[in-house]
């Protein structure tokens, strides 16, 4: 049976993102070369500027798949406890989860836009939607909860979960979670 052309296009592209994912994620947008992308993914240049005129298009791409994976991973693992305060506070479990992985290198959005100087850029563009996308996910958790202002605890929970990210990244700590936890903890009180 053969592959159509729609499928090795799919494929092609599948291994142009995963192995960029991994160069920027890794190294920095700045430290990857185009050079490094055809040799890591097995992909021909001349295919990957078909699908990608643009280093900076190929980034993009390669950080909204990382987006939606993420996500998925992140509202799965934030979605399982019973009570909807339990749900809030399973949000610092999965970042221990995640800090412990091997590869770990902080958030993938943050260390993206630190690279990007202007906020007009598409690659920026994907980590603020990212950021939106996550507070939006932490909004659903924070009115499951029916607490008094939903809007403005969840994002005092988005500065605890990108300022525990970022401490672990920075000082190796990953015990950081539990204090972003305490911190959690306090800011929803009794309820």
């Amino acid at each position: 049976m053969t592959s159509t052309a729609s499928e090795l296009s799919s494929s092609t592209q599948e291994k142009l993102l995963r192995a960029t994912e991994h160069l920027i994620y890794q190294g920095g947008i700045s430290a990857t070369g185009m050079d490094l992308i055809v040799k890591t993914s097995g992909v021909a240049r001349k295919s990957l500027y078909k699908h990608y005129p643009t280093k900076e298009a190929l980034v993009a791409a390669a950080l909204q798949a990382r987006d939606e994976r993420w996500m998925q991973w992140f509202i799965a693992a934030t979605t399982q406890a019973r009570t909807p305060r339990a749900r809030l506070l399973s949000i610092f479990d999965a970042l221990r989860v995640w800090f412990a992985s091997e590869g770990f290198r902080g958030c993938a959005f943050i260390n993206a836009a630190g690279e990007i100087g202007d906020p007009e850029n598409p690659i920026r563009a994907v980590a603020r939607q990212h950021k939106e996308r996550l507070l939006a996910h932490v909004l659903t958790l924070t009115q499951a909860a029916a607490l008094p202002d939903p809007e403005e605890t969840a994002r005092q929970l988005l500065v605890l979960i990108d300022g525990a990210i970022a401490v672990a990244l920075v000082t190796g700590d990953l015990t950081i979670t539990d204090s972003a936890e305490r911190a959690a903890s306090a800011l929803l009180g009794k309820s």
